[in-house]
Parts: C-alpha cells; sequence; structure tokens
C-alpha cells in the first residue's frame, strides 16, 4: 500500500506514528502552518492542536510538502504532479483544514480517505465534537469514510461509538476519537480486501460551522446545563469560554461545576 498522508495537529501526529509503527509505507506527508489562511477568516488563524509532523517526516526520511490557501502559499493542486509520479494507492486525510480536490483525490487507486469525528451523517463540517458537546451529546464517535466533493458526504467506510460522560471535557473526548480512530484504522488495512463502502443518505447530512475563539463568548441568559456544556466543550488545549467584563475584558473560565 502506497500512502499519502495529510495532517497538521496532534492527532495527525498520534495517527501518522501509529500508521508508522504498523509498518504502512508513507511516500509522502503533506502540512500545514500553525498560522495559516482560511475561507472564513480576513487574518491567519491559528491552530490550536498543531503538531509539527514536519518533524516526522524528517525523522524517517519522508519527503514533506506545506500547504496553504494563502496569497503566496502553495495549494493542494500545485503539487499535482509530484502527487500524479507516486501513484498512491490511498490518500489518508487526518486531521486537516481545506477540501482535497477532485483531480487530486482521483491520483489515488481507491481515492482519499478521512476520518470525522463525529457518527455522520451528524454533525458534519466544523468542530464536531465541540459542537457535540455544546448540545449535550452523551455519545460521539468517528466515522472513517472517503472524501467526496460535499462536506463530508463520502461513502462510509467504518465507525465507532464511545460516550460522553458527564464530567468529560473536550480534552478526554479528544482523546476518545483519538483512539477509536487508530483503532478502525488498525482494522480497516488490516482486513484491507473486505472493505466495504456505504454509501450515505445526503438528505440527513447536519453541516456545523467552524468555529472561532471569539465564538467562546458565554450568555449569561442561558440555563446552567447549557453554560456547563459550553464551557467543558471549550475547555484546554482549545481556547476556552468566557464572560466579557463592563471594562471590555474577557475572564476565562476552563472549569465549572454544576450545583441544583
Amino acid at each position: 500500500m502506497k500512502t499519502i498522508f495529510l495532517g497538521c495537529t496532534k492527532f495527525s501526529e498520534r495517527i501518522l506514528r501509529n500508521l508508522l509503527e504498523e509498518n504502512l509505507t508513507i511516500e509522502a506527508i503533506f502540512t500545514i502552518p500553525e498560522k495559516f489562511d482560511i475561507s472564513y477568516s480576513e487574518k491567519k488563524v491559528r491552530n490550536y492542536n498543531y503538531s509539527n509532523i514536519g518533524k516526522i517526516a524528517e525523522d524517517h526520511k519522508i519527503p514533506c510538502y506545506l500547504v496553504d490557501s494563502g496569497e503566496n502559499g502553495k495549494k493542494m493542486n500545485d503539487y499535482h504532479d509530484i502527487i500524479s509520479e507516486i501513484n498512491p494507492d490511498v490518500i489518508l486525510v487526518m486531521g486537516w483544514y481545506y477540501m482535497v480536490p477532485k483531480k487530486i483525490r482521483n491520483l489515488a487507486k481507491y481515492g482519499a480517505w478521512g476520518i470525522h469525528a463525529s457518527l455522520l451523517p451528524k454533525y458534519a463540517g466544523g468542530a464536531p465534537l465541540v459542537w457535540a458537546m455544546i448540545n449535550g451529546e452523551e455519545e460521539a464517535g468517528v466515522s472513517l469514510f472517503k472524501l467526496d466533493s460535499g462536506v463530508d458526504d463520502g461513502d462510509i467506510i467504518m465507525q465507532r461509538k464511545f460516550p460522553i460522560d458527564r464530567n468529560d471535557t473536550i480534552k478526554e473526548v479528544y482523546e476518545k476519537a483519538t483512539i477509536a480512530s487508530e483503532e478502525i484504522l488498525a482494522e480497516t488495512f488490516g482486513d484491507f480486501e473486505n472493505i466495504k463502502f456505504t454509501v450515505q443518505d445526503k438528505s440527513k447530512i447536519e453541516v456545523y460551522p467552524q468555529r472561532s475563539p471569539e465564538d467562546g463568548e458565554i450568555d449569561l441568559s442561558w440555563d446552567a446545563e447549557r453554560i456547563y456544556n459550553f464551557i467543558r466543550a471549550q475547555a484546554p488545549p482549545y481556547p476556552g469560554a468566557f464572560i466579557r467584563t463592563t471594562d471590555g475584558n474577557k475572564i476565562y473560565i476552563d472549569k465549572a461545576r454544576l450545583e441544583k
């Protein structure tokens, strides 16, 4: 299996290291800088879960390429010839912030696969674990799927559920999602000949928007349950939930306890 890996987060790092330990052949790695351009912001945004996976590429002598949609940055399409020459079996997209163009996806024999931290078609789009916690969900999961032209709407390969416990913060839930992702990738590559693709019902896809640090402001008119969930959904290592004071400052609340 000739594989190309796309990633730029701590999740990406865990998955990449795990795959290398399992002796999966990684032909090239693509990553995004810690501060990067994205469509929903006029300024560069910061990746709060950033990991320099270029260092892993260097340690394992794997070619590494930088992608940034900014004016002077290289896009995925700019690497078309390099990827075509590799002739990959699959492109793994694990912790990524850009759409992968169709002409890049089509260069891989089995297409491009991603892991989305939800049980698709629920919570497609941005920050799925954060949205699930804000909404008070007691269960989440991860979906390994084949990327298509829409938002997280490709064929499902495998899914795995896990509970969101009452006292979990985003840190604990993120770790559960990472472990579940490692498990389903190991199972998939361990039985590659028997992979089955399940078509998603696109009419049921729920697309949630991306979130920025400013979206962490608490509305004190909300009830206690909603505020509690809102705080734990954005706890460290995420930017955090906050209240804005009368003098224009912000007070961040990293942890809360709910009492009747």
